[in-house]
């Protein structure tokens, strides 16, 4: 079992890639809607949280990433027609230098 968990709620397009990669069994209703659980782990999850620091774990260690991360994920899922993808999607989602300024060396 994952540490944490990322939901994916999957409108009419993101199902289509989910049925497409053979996940259909995966499917599960949360909330009364239609999802993927992503497993992540405790390192993963830490990653995670530091490129995107508004990220909310509910009380069973579930999140939802923003949409266009969410979408980049979806695409990963799909292309490797597997679930448990964080190892590859981490270094696409996780910018750890982003945002910071260029250094050169100077002497």
């Amino acid at each position: 079992m994952a540490d944490y968990l990322i939901n994916v709620f999957l409108d009419d397009a993101k199902m289509k890639i989910i049925e497409g990669a053979g996940l259909a069994g995966q499917v599960k209703d949360i909330g009364g809607k239609k999802a993927i659980q992503v497993p992540v782990n405790e390192k993963e999850q830490k990653k995670l949280a530091k490129g995107f620091p508004d990220l909310q774990f509910d009380a069973s260690n579930a999140c939802v990433l923003p949409p266009e991360a969410e979408n980049k994920l979806v695409d990963i899922i799909g292309q490797m027609k597997v679930l448990d993808v964080m190892k590859v999607a981490i270094m696409k989602l996780y910018s750890p230098l982003a945002g910071k300024p260029i250094r050169s060396a100077q002497r």
